[in-house]
């Protein structure tokens, strides 16, 4: 398998990939995901180099987003401080679950985010899927706290304020890597 870029003419492909995991999600009984995600929003985090998809033959295995952009209202101002890459919508196709893919992914991610000189590799879970906040914790991530409705700063969430973090470090993923070289973040620019 391998790991590429996102590229503009793969919005329909993600969209659609997308919505197989909120129809999964549904079916376990949670609300997550359960609103279309908007095309452009997609296509603009695409056009700015930070969606991957893991391609395993032609098939999508999994797709993550990796910015430097916190989502607004979540982190502190001391924690956006240190450098950080911050993963978005991992999802794996059910045709690849039970296989660690998920796993590889954020091992990928992290040893990105390391070679970029980032300390931490944040993110921001459902508040309400317990299942997946046990998924992250398994994989070596702390839970920093849970940021509910009406509690976040500047106009933040929702309903994905479940915060977790682990150090980055370099890690042997098993992915042949075809993306570029991460660029590197001037220090103390977490956003």
């Amino acid at each position: 398998m391998r790991v590429t870029a996102a590229q503009p003419e793969d919005v329909s492909k993600l969209l659609a990939f997308r919505e197989e995991a909120a129809a999964w999600l549904s079916r376990l009984g949670t609300d997550q995901w359960q609103r279309p995600y908007p095309a452009d929003k997609l296509l603009e985090t695409i056009e700015a180099g930070t969606v991957f998809m893991v391609l395993d033959g032609d098939a999508t295995a999994a797709t993550i987003t990796l910015t430097p952009d916190a989502e607004a209202g979540l982190w502190t101002e001391q924690e956006l401080a240190e450098p950080s890459l911050f993963i978005n919508k991992l999802t794996v196709a059910r045709t690849h679950a039970g296989q660690n893919v998920g796993g590889r992914l954020l091992d990928w991610a992290g040893d990105r985010a390391y070679r970029a000189g980032a300390k931490w590799l944040r993110l921001d879970a459902w508040t309400t899927n317990e299942a997946l906040q046990a998924y992250y914790v398994r994989l070596g991530f702390e839970h920093i706290r849970t940021v509910r409705e009406g509690e976040a700063v500047n106009g933040g969430p929702r309903v994905s304020g479940w915060l977790a973090q682990r150090a980055t470090r370099p890690c042997e993923h098993g992915f042949w890597d075809e993306t570029a070289a991460p660029a590197l973040l001037p220090p103390g620019t977490s956003r």
